[in-house]
Parts: C-alpha cells; structure tokens; sequence
C-alpha cells in the first residue's frame, strides 16, 4: 500500500483473523453461489488473487478436485499454511507489482483485493491476461462510498458515534490508496478490458451476527490508529465496543459488488 503507515488491516495481527471468519459468514454464500452459476468444476486451473484466509481456496479445491489446480495468492499468506497441498498451491505475490503466477487459468477471482491496490489498473489486466479463452474472471469489492454507515437507522446516540467512527475508517482507508468508489465500476471496467457476457449484483448486509463480529474486530484492529490520528479517543472507542457488544445495534457493512465476465 501506498502511504507511510503501510496496509491498515495487517493479516499479521490477531483481528485479521477474526475479520476473515466474518467475511467468509457473510460473502461466502454470495461467492460460492456466482462461482457456481460460472461452471467451475473438476479439473479446472484456478487462480484466488489475495486469498487471505483459507474459507475460499478450501472451497475451491474440492470443487477442481484432484485433477484440478488452485494457486492462491497473497502479499502475506501466512495463514495460508492449513491449505499449502495439492491441489493448492500458495505463493507469495503482489498482483498490483508482479507478473502473474502462470496463464491459461480456467478461473480468476479476487474479493476485497483490488480496493486496496493502488495500480487497480495493472492489477485488473493481469488477472484478465491470465485467463484462457473462454476463462471467466470474477471480481467482489466493496462500494463504501455507496453506503458510507455503519448505521443507516442514525436514530440515537449510540449510532451517531458508530457512523463518526466508520468515517474516520474511511479517512483511513483513503489516505493509503484506497479506491471508496471502486466496487460500482467493475462492470464497465470488465467491459473496457475486453471480456463479454458482463454481468453484476451487490449483495448488503445491514444486520447480522456477522455483521457485529465484523465491526468488533475491525474497530479493535484500527484503534491505534484512529487515536492517532485525532480521530476518536480511547474513551470513544470504548464506549463504541461496549455499545456493540450490548447487542441492540443494527450495523451494516458496505455494499458487496460482485461482477463477472468471460474472456473471448
């Protein structure tokens, strides 16, 4: 990532893990379910750009089997290493800075990766020049710019420092490259890089137990930083916690956007 303070959600950290579990609850069914309606199947060569955790990949090999192959990806794959067998293979990797890890893949998917990609542009055209003729790209990213609030019902005081806090995230996340707005473009950007049959659909949480596990450990992985920066206090912060953890909020993630496309 761009910027002194480097990547604002570090897989390195305890959080990082929990964030992963909550993600796979929400958007797992959403992905498997796009990932499926593309025909993926036995034999299929497979490439899972930032994978992060291991909810995706795992899912993905049993659907190649063993005559398939998965290369999953990531700039820290360090928790990866439950996975690192056939048909898997995890390499470390930067798909915004390097060449990618092989072509004539049947499949290429990334979800919340190229966000947070300063060269999405770079990024994007090596997981289409990937593809084999025929081979199917997709691509989810959040949209929070469409949806800027962890509380879109703002009825009292407890969500008004919910939202205050998501928008110092935002901040955050702006001020190391990343793209607020991206996930509505997919569609267009898919269509100018050449590949047809583009379709998309987003898919928004606003209430969950996903959801809540999500914002714990997120605002907990970020505290540091949002001190520091002037844009919350300690008290804050933990007035926020305490507020989730009572579990009368309803919070909302950003809006989902997931496109799709099949190279010519």
């Amino acid at each position: 990532m761009t910027g002194s303070d480097g990547y604002l959600l570090d897989n390195q950290q305890t959080e990082a893990g929990e964030r992963f579990d909550a993600f796979a609850s929400l958007f797992d069914p959403t992905t498997f379910r796009h990932l499926e309606r593309l025909g993926i199947g036995p034999g299929w060569r497979c490439w899972e750009v930032g994978a992060g955790g291991t909810s995706v990949v795992s899912w993905l090999a049993r659907q190649v089997g063993p005559t398939g192959t998965v290369v999953a990806t990531d700039i820290d794959t360090s928790r990866l290493d439950t996975v690192a067998r056939p048909p898997v293979e995890v390499r470390t990797h930067d798909v915004g800075a390097e060449e990618a890890p092989g072509r004539g893949f049947d499949l290429v998917h990334a979800r919340l990766v190229l966000v947070h990609v300063p060269d999405r542009e770079r990024a994007l055209r090596s997981m289409v020049d990937a593809l084999r003729p025929g081979g199917r790209l997709l691509i989810e990213d959040a949209d929070p710019a469409l949806q800027p609030l962890t509380c879109p019902d703002e009825h009292g005081p407890e969500q008004r420092l919910a939202n205050r806090l998501r928008q110092g995230f935002r901040r955050l996340l702006a001020e190391r490259g990343a793209d607020l707005s991206y996930g509505r473009r997919l569609p267009r950007l898919l269509r100018e890089a050449g590949l047809r049959q583009v379709e998309a659909d987003a898919y928004f949480p606003l209430t969950s137990p996903a959801c809540t596990a999500l914002e714990l450990a997120t605002v907990r992985q970020i505290r540091g930083r949002l001190v520091e920066a002037g844009l919350a206090t300690d008290e804050d912060i933990d007035r926020h916690l305490a507020n989730v953890a009572a579990g009368g909020m309803d919070l909302a993630t950003a809006p989902m956007i997931s496109a799709w496309g099949r190279k010519g």
